[in-house]
């Protein structure tokens, strides 16, 4: 069954607030920004990550410095996966992080 509009967009609403929140509490500095739909996260040395939601193809996309990816909800294991590495958003968001900014965040509960 695929997602409705609402539950896509209430998925990706929540998904975006948990990054938010996980990146104010670390001691990273970089910068927030959510607008129109799209979180960017931008860190001290340049390097940026941009969450950005494709309602059309229920997908959660996500840009950094390694490369584009698109993330479909799997629904029994309630977690993004990306549709090209099945690596899940929390795990790859943990190794792009760490690539980014070289410290480590724990983003397990994604």
């Amino acid at each position: 069954m695929s997602l409705t509009e609402a539950r896509f967009h209430d998925l990706v609403d929540a998904t975006q607030q948990a990054v938010e929140d996980i990146f104010d509490d670390s001691d990273l500095d970089l910068d927030l920004e959510n607008s129109g739909g799209i979180l960017t996260v931008r860190f001290e040395n340049g390097t940026q990550l941009i969450f950005s939601r494709q309602a059309p193809l229920r997908q959660l996309w996500l840009a950094a410095r390694s490369g584009g990816f698109h993330f479909d909800y799997d629904e029994e294991s309630e977690r993004w996966i990306c549709d090209s590495s099945d690596e899940g958003l929390g795990e790859m968001l943990a190794r792009i992080t760490l690539e980014q900014s070289g410290d480590e965040l724990d983003f397990e509960d994604l």
